[in-house]
């Protein structure tokens, strides 16, 4: 039975715990027996709190056992990334520097999960405050693929990832500053949701105005995510863009009854980028074709993209520079080389050319703007090839079916960084398998400040297609 309660979806969990099908005492012993036998296995954990999540679960079955209202969470086990501040639970941001750090207050995203009923359990690994797709670090080590031990799982929130992938918990919190979401998710098979800026407010943003990462649901399915989002959407005084911003019924939105006639979908199977992989093509117009069988009209985009992954380095380089650089001056023999790289790569760019960038932004925020007065969606792979290998530097180039096409960043995830920038919803979910078994990733993008569609859209697609039926073998 604890394998079998390990493999639940939340939305599945949360009807057995409100009918006493299932205990929340029962749930999080089989969690935390899992992450006992997976955690050496994926090394996704930096903080597990067992005591905390079993005196929770006690408290939780109680609240059961008494009548009394029950949140939308009530009794789910969820692990946060250890970059998302939890009120007395060890967050060290992956770095040294904050290995002993205790936070007095929750993320707006962490307390609205705890006042749903979830329980947190653990926190999962990130590289060292966030700053690359692949999750390592000097504090932790080296976080596995869950389906391949030779595979990284992607970053930055590879640790919620490889948990959620492998059943350690069936939801997660993640972030996303230019992936960091979907590109763990796409690797680890999952459902990765970069939900629309303010939805879910950020109050740990340093930049609240300039913002463009996200606090963010880490699922298996469709479903689960519309259930964080539920929790975890609406307004918060911390977070500007929040304000005035309207939650959507994530829960309807998510069901699988309609289907997309009517619809307009833009696609591109490169999104400027250079190379993608056979079999990721193959996986992309099979889902094509799938999103035709239910109603959708396909348009291909033809407009030039911009160099997106330029505009975004000066946004996000400078802002780490004027984040970390006194860090690195004090500390930086003791933090990540690859974080101090990048910061040193700001070093020469200017606040004008700041500026300038954050006027690209804006240009190619009217550009996307522009593709949805003709179009309802735009879909795209969400990387060029599935999960790299468990030894690939950031700064080294990636191979792409046996060709070396260049450095990392620009040509792993040219699909995802536009839309942190640009605000715009970016869901990825699963829509196949490489020849080595490895999971290949879908990206909906959606019109701006509507989360609900995009679910809508993922959720029907989810529903058509088989690919959940399939699990690791670990």
């Amino acid at each position: 039975m604890t394998d079998d309660l390990t493999r639940l979806p939340a939305s599945t969990l949360r009807d057995y715990i409100a009918t006493r099908k299932v205990s929340p005492v029962e749930l999080m012993k089989a969690v935390l027996a899992r992450v006992e036998k997976l955690q050496p296995v994926l090394n996704c954990f930096i903080t597990l709190v067992p005591e905390k999540a079993m005196q929770a679960a006690r408290e939780a079955e109680d609240a059961v056992m008494q009548g009394r209202p029950l949140g939308l969470l009530h009794g789910i086990p969820y692990a946060a990334k250890d970059l998302v501040n939890t009120a007395g639970v060890r967050t060290t941001f992956g770095s040294r520097l904050y290995e002993q750090n205790v936070p007095k207050e929750d993320a707006v995203a962490t307390a609205r999960m705890k006042q749903a009923g979830a329980i947190l359990f653990g926190k999962t690994t990130t590289p060292e405050f966030g700053h690359k797709a692949l999750t390592d670090a000097p504090l932790f080590g080296r976080t596995r693929n869950a389906w391949s031990a030779e595979r990284t799982c992607g970053g930055s929130s590879g640790g919620a990832a490889a948990a959620v992938a492998a059943g350690i918990g069936p939801i997660g919190i993640a972030t996303d500053g230019g992936g960091s979401t979907r590109i763990p998710a796409a690797a680890n098979g999952l459902v990765g949701l970069k939900q629309n800026l303010g939805t879910i407010p950020h109050s740990q943003a340093p930049d609240a105005f300039g913002n463009y990462t996200y606090v963010t649901p880490m699922t298996r399915t469709v479903m689960d995510t519309a259930l964080m989002m539920q929790a975890m959407a609406g307004p918060h005084p911390s977070d500007p863009w929040s304000l005035g911003a309207t939650p959507q019924d994530y829960l309807a939105a998510a069901g699988t009854s309609g289907d997309l006639r009517g619809k307009k979908i833009l696609y591109s199977a490169t999104f400027g980028n250079k190379a993608v992989a056979k079999d990721v093509r193959t996986a992309f117009e099979r889902a094509l074709g799938r999103l035709r069988e239910l109603g959708a009209e396909l348009i291909e985009l033809t407009d030039a993209v911009p160099d997106m992954e330029a505009v975004w380095k000066v946004i996000n380089h400078t802002t780490w520079r004027a984040r970390f650089d006194d860090m690195i001056r004090r500390d930086g023999e003791r933090m990540s080389p690859s974080l101090v790289r990048q910061v040193a790569m700001a070093m020469d760019w200017t606040g004008a050319d700041y500026q300038r960038a954050m006027f690209q932004r804006a240009e190619i925020f009217r550009l996307v703007q522009r593709w949805f007065e003709h179009a309802d969606f735009l879909v795209m792979p969400t990387l060029s090839r599935t999960a790299l290998p468990i030894d690939q530097d950031l700064f080294e180039p990636i191979n792409i079916d046996g060709v070396e096409v260049g450095e990392l960043r620009r040509n792993w995830f040219p699909y995802t960084m536009a839309f942190n920038i640009t605000g715009h919803p970016a869901l990825t979910l699963c829509c196949g398998y490489d020849g080595d078994g490895l999971p290949i990733g879908l990206q909906f993008v959606g019109r701006f400040r509507d989360d609900a569609s995009v679910l809508q859209a993922a959720a029907l697609y989810e529903a058509s297609e088989s690919w959940l039926a399939r699990w690791p073998d670990l």
